[in-house]
This record gives C-alpha cells, structure tokens and sequence, in this order.
C-alpha cells in the first residue's frame, strides 16, 4: 500500500513538473513570436527605405546635368522619404542599443547627403554650373549616401541574423515541447500499467486474507473490516489520478496514437481523430490506406518503411519528422510533424509504439505567403536601382536626340536616322516608367480623386476599344470616398486590367467595374502580412473569361511575366498595378478559378478627412452551436473559417469540394447548415451542391461564400437574386451575422 502511494505520488509530482515546462516553453514562443514579427516589420522598413539614398543623390545629379524641374521634385519627395523612413526605423529599434546607435550615424550621414543635394540643386539654379560640376566631380554626396546604404545593409545582416536565431530557436521550442507532450503520455500509461496491477495484488492479498479469516475466528473480523477500508481508499484514489490522467491525455492538442508491434491502435485522443481522421477500431494500415504520404517537400512519395510507425517499431526514436499527408478523398491535405518511441515489456523487447503528431499546415502556408512577398521585393529593388540611374542617362539620349533632328533639317537622310534614336529612346523611356512603377519608385502627383468619376470616364473610353463582344457594366457606391492617389496611374491600372480582361474573353464575356467603402480587419490582416486593418476604398474589376491557376497567379505580379503570345505582351501590366497600388499605401488581391473568370481587387486608402467620424464600437457578434458543413478547397481559408466558427462557438465539418460533400451527407452527418463556396473544382459548383443536398435532404439551410464580388456573381449568372451570399473578404462578425441570418435566427 505504501509502495502503491509512494509511486502515484511520484508520478504526479513528475507530471506537474512536466506540465509547468511546458508551461514555460509555450510562454517563451509566444514571446519569440513576438520577436520575429518585430523584426519582419524591421525588415520590411529597411527594404522601402534602401533604395531612398540612391534616388536622392542620383535626382540631385541628374537636376544639376539637365536642369530638368521633374528631377528636382523627385529630389524633393525622396529626400523627405528617405528622413521619414529613417525616423520610422529609430523608433522601431530603439529597444536595441546597438541598432539604433548605427541608425543615429545613418541619420547624421543622410541628413548631409540631404544638404548636399539641396546645395547643388541651389547652385545649378543660381547659374552656377562650374560650382555644381566641381560640387559632383567631389564625389562626397554619393560616398555619403553609399555610407548610408551600407549601413542599411549591416542592419539587415544584424536583423537576419537575429530572425534565424530566433526561428531555430523556435524550432527548438518547438521540438522540446513535442518531446514533452511524448514523456507526459507515456508518464501516464506506465502509471496507469503500475497502478492497475498495484489494484489487481491488493484485490488477490484481500482475498487472501477473507479464506484465513474464514479458516480463523471471528475475532480477525474487525482487522479484515480494517484492510477492506484501506483498500477500497486506495482504489478511490486510483480513480481519482486515472481520471486525471485520462482528462489531461484528452484535452492534448496533438494527435497520439499507442500501438502494438502488428500495427493495432491501443490507445488514441479526440485531437487523433480530428486531426488524422482515426476512427475507433482502425488499425496503421486502415488509416495509411486513407492518404497518399509524402516527404516535406510534397513532391517525393514516403516509401512504407519510412513511415513513422514502421521506424518506431524498428526501435527508433526520433522527433521533428516532416511529412505531408493527401487524403484519397473528403479532406485537405495537411503538413505534419510527429515524434515516436518504442514501448518496451519488462525483458526489453519491444511491444508496441507511441506516436505523437502536431500539426503546422497553417505555419507552413504562411511561410509560402511571405517567401512570394520576399520575391517581389527582391525583385522590386533589383529592377528599381537600374531603371532609375537608367532613365537619367535616357534623359542625356532623349535631350541629344532631340538637337540632332533639329540640326539635320537640310539633311534628310540623316535626320530619319535620328527620328528613329528618338523614338525608340521613347520606347525605352515606356518600358522604364512600368519598371519604376513596379519597384515603387516613380514620381507620383496624387491629387484628391474622386473614384466613381474615373471609373466611369475609364468604361466611355473602353466601349468603343474592347469591343461589341464585350459588354461592361459598372456598380458604384454612391458614397464612395474619394482617395488621394495619382489619377493618370489609377487611369492606367484599370485600363490594364481591363485590357487583360478582354485578352481572356476571346470569344466574348461580361466586364464589371465595382466600387465601395470596406474596413479590412485585424482577422484579415493576420493572413495578408502586407496590409494594415482600417477603412479602405475598393475597386473591384471583374470578367468571365479563362480564369487563371494558382502557378500563374504566384507570378501574375513578376516583371516581363505573361501567358500572351510573342509580341503580344510585355508582361510589365500587372506589376506596373502592383507597384502603384503599393506606392500609394493600398493592398491588392486576385481571386480567379479557371474556367470560371476572375476579380482582381484594389484596396486603397481614403484621402484624409473624408472617414474622420471615428468607426462606431463594434456590437458583440451573435453566437451560436449549431453544427456548419463548410465546403471550401482552398486550404488556407477553410483553415481559417473553421477557426472563426469555433470561436463563435460553432461546430464544423470541413471538405474540400462538393463531391466529398455529399459522400459525407450520403453517409448520414448531421448538420444544420451548408457554408459552401460558390466557384469550385471537381466538376459540381456551390449552387449544383446546394441543389443535390436539398434533393436528399429537404429545407437545408445554405449560405453561399465568394471571393467574387456579389454583383459578380450575379452578373455572371450563377446564383438566383435573394440567395444569401458572403463576399470574400469578410469581418467576422459579417460571418456571425449572415449564419444567424441563414440559420434564420436573425
């Protein structure tokens, strides 16, 4: 009895410890999580304000060799970038002494490359060119910038070097907490084991004592009373810890599986079948069957024996093993990680495995989102830095150019000749203009803007150039608020959308210009890094053309990519949009299925004064517990929809389209309403699915969701006026909103 006692309470006390260090190391990823977003936001402000040095020494330059107005704007506009953006950066690093004791050098350093830019902007004019041309033959004012751009380098080299610190870090965390979770569960089976046959020798030693009771007299009766009250104490207090144990095992949030050396399930969690889709019953094989296995790369099949399983029943250990699991049907695929251990009877041999898995598809699906936002500025500085100096020395060929066919008037063979230096160096000064435009560097002239009118100017003069096959509508918000943005880049952007729109309706289609006010909230924010929540205005440009893939659209915004023919596009369209839509502090999306059409979106923010009312305090969003079928097959978004409806205290079934749908309302699942997305793959849209369901299954509740606009997809035909549609993207409490409406609560 005492052995028994002193074990639990050894066993429990080891538990606890285990509980606190996970405890423990959970707090500190939050904390390093909190570390890594301060320096991406670092990051991303030492990447906008790198090429700032450059362009306010090179407009400077350029004003002083062609005393041309434009550049002395741009010297302007990039000097007080570039002091904006250096004091941007000293108060995000000012927690870090050594950081911002570089940064108050790069400040003293750019504030006199400021000086001399303005000195020689004022010498040339003043008329004094030998000062500027012996002021530029100096040399100071690029070596000065070219110090503060080095600095900004060593900056980023200390923040990298800081990220991967902090990531492995992570990964450790991450690992150790893994390794923590498998010592807790087998903590608790070799408790449970001991405790059990604990109970089982004090069952046998009482009824020992009973047959010699019964051989004695009754005077051994008060003792036996005595020993059956201990023992029934001490069974009490089993149960109490195997309810403990059982509760704790429960709640985990990684899927475990116990099995034995032929691959039977012993023991399992609810997060197993939640997360690996286990049924009671099914053996490794049963539930290997149910997914093609990958490695982490997605692309390289796991063979049989490299499964987790088969290596912890050879007697490794192991932890950290990346897979990627791709269910035959009726689920997303997911990105797992799991550690193992073999089990091992009392001789050594081994009986059995644990396997603990956790899941990091959505982690994983962020990284890709912010590996495509370090491309394009990657790309966006390399392309930025040519174009510019290139287009000063344009200006030299265009300007000689220019005095040459005035020259060559009596010489008229000549004179072509120079024509045509000049009109190319126009074309040259085109295609650099959509390079600038791409790396967020060309000299806007924003003005207050007012959004419909523009719109509606752009489908007068589209009409009589897309063409009588294409027709175009438009659905402007007579409330719109007017943006402060450079109205003949706004001119150009929907021009370009709209010409690709009709490049993808060969044969004929419908193009629609939408406008509105829209809040993009912190939930929203969260799964698109490069925006920031608050009041944006939309435009919204749509067509029921070819749609595009998902490569296609990780590429839509690269410089001189196109899916055109050759020669009939220079794949400078889209970036051009980007780069303007980033310039000028908006947020771009593209949501577009093949087949089908596509909504490109540009969110962009209101000039100042015209949203001054603060936003009302938002009312608490209804809640509910219903049961919501969600049909959604991109990952990412049916990810986080099924997270939303959990907080809102609904309960989910997620798929990924319409087929493995209804296999489950075939099956018989209980739900209370259809959450399907419109545009779908697998042969059965949103409105096919609602229309089979409501054929099995009579007065189905459904609610539609789209990241077409909802004019869209009435335009395009697709679903009958009075459906219940949520347009993608929405608030949360949009989403509570229009379930308690379709669930007809509201």
């Amino acid at each position: 009895m005492a052995s028994q006692r002193l074990i639990l309470g050894s066993g429990l006390a080891i538990l606890l410890i285990i509980s606190a260090a996970s405890i423990g190391l959970d707090v500190k990823s939050r904390s390093e999580v909190e570390s890594v977003d301060r320096t991406l936001s670092i990051l991303k402000r030492i990447s906008d304000a790198r090429p700032l040095p450059r362009g306010v020494e090179s407009a400077a330059r350029a004003f002083a060799l062609t005393g041309d107005p434009s550049f002395a704007d741009e010297f302007r506009d990039q000097s007080a970038a570039l002091t904006t953006a250096v004091d941007g950066l000293l108060a995000a690093v000012k927690s870090a002494p050594g950081e911002a004791e570089l940064l108050s050098g790069v400040k003293a350093q750019a504030d006199r490359g400021v000086a001399l830019g303005a000195e020689l902007i004022q010498l040339r004019n003043n008329g004094d060119t030998a000062g500027a041309s012996a002021l530029i033959s100096a040399g100071e004012s690029r070596t000065v910038m070219d110090n503060v751009a080095a600095a900004l380098e060593r900056l980023v080299t200390e923040e990298r070097r800081q990220l991967g610190i902090r990531t492995a870090q992570s990964k450790s965390n991450g690992r150790m907490l893994l390794a923590i979770d498998l010592a807790g569960v087998i903590l608790i089976l070799v408790l449970a084991i001991v405790l059990t046959v604990a109970a089982r020798r004090s069952r046998r030693v009482l009824q020992d004592s009973l047959s010699a009771t019964q051989a004695a007299n009754l005077s051994l009766e008060a003792k036996v009373a005595e020993r059956t009250k201990d023992l029934a104490a001490a069974l009490e207090e089993v149960r109490r810890s195997t309810s403990v144990m059982e509760t704790t095992f429960r709640s985990m949030a990684e899927a475990v599986l116990v099995i034995d050396t032929a691959g039977t399930v012993l023991l399992s969690n609810p997060a197993a079948e939640k997360m690996l889709r286990y049924k009671p019953g099914m053996s490794v094989v049963q539930l290997r069957a149910m997914s093609n296995v990958f490695h982490a790369d997605g692309v390289a099949p796991m063979q049989v024996e490299e499964m987790p399983s088969a290596r912890a029943l050879r007697g490794e250990e192991f932890d950290g093993l990346e897979f990627v699991a791709r269910p035959v049907r009726g689920a997303p695929q997911i990105h797992l990680v799991v550690s193992g251990r073999p089990l091992r009877d009392a001789e050594g041999s081994i009986a059995g495995a644990a396997l603990i898995y956790h899941d990091i598809t959505a982690s994983r699906e962020t990284e890709h989102q912010l590996q495509q936002a370090q491309k394009l500025d990657a790309i966006g500085k390399l392309t930025g830095g040519v174009a510019h100096d290139f287009n000063n020395m344009l200006t030299v060929i265009t300007g000689t150019a220019d005095t040459l066919v005035d020259g060559l008037q009596d010489q008229p063979q000549l004179a072509r000749t120079a024509e045509l230096i000049d009109r190319a160096a126009e074309r040259c000064r085109e295609l650099i203009q959509h390079l600038l435009a791409f790396a967020r560097r060309q000299p806007l002239e924003p003005t207050v803007v007012d959004i419909n009118g523009t719109v509606v100017d752009i489908a007068k003069l589209l009409r009589p150039t897309l063409g009588e096959q294409i027709e175009i509508n438009s659905v402007l918000a007579p409330d719109v608020a007017a943006v402060h943005i450079d109205p003949s880049q706004l001119s150009n952007s929907l021009l370009n959308m709209a010409i690709n729109a009709r490049d993808a309706m060969p044969n004929g289609g419908k193009l629609l210009f939408e406008t509105s006010n829209v809040v993009l909230d912190e939930a929203y924010a969260e799964t698109n890094p490069d925006i920031t929540p608050g009041r944006y205005v939309l435009i919204a440009v749509s067509d029921t053309g070819t749609g595009m893939s998902q490569a296609v659209q990780d590429k839509v915004f690269d410089p001189f990519f196109t899916t055109k023919e050759v020669g009939k596009g220079s794949g400078l369209g889209m970036s051009m949009v980007y780069g303007f839509v980033k310039q000028s502090g908006g947020h771009i999306k593209i949501y577009s299925e093949q087949d089908h059409g596509t909504t490109i979106k540009l969110y962009l923010p209101p000039a100042r004064g015209e949203v001054a009312a603060p936003a009302p305090a938002p009312a608490p969003a209804p809640r509910g517990s219903e049961v919501i079928l969600v049909v959604e097959d991109d990952p990412l978004v049916r990810n986080y929809v099924t997270a939303q409806l959990a907080s809102l205290g609904y309960k989910t079934v997620a798929v990924p389209d319409g087929r493995a749908a209804l296999a489950l309302v075939d099956k018989g699942e209980t739900f209370d309403l259809l959450f399907t997305d419109v545009i779908m793959p697998g042969g059965l849209n949103g409105r096919q699915l609602a229309d089979e369901v409501k054929k099995r299954r009579p007065g189905t509740k459904v609610l539609y969701t789209s990241g077409y606009t909802e004019n869209a997809i009435v335009h395009h035909g697709r679903l009958d006026e009075g459906v219940l549609l949520l347009t993608k993207p929405y608030r949360k409490a949009q989403l509570a909103t229009m379930l308690q409406q379709a669930l007809g609560h509201g």
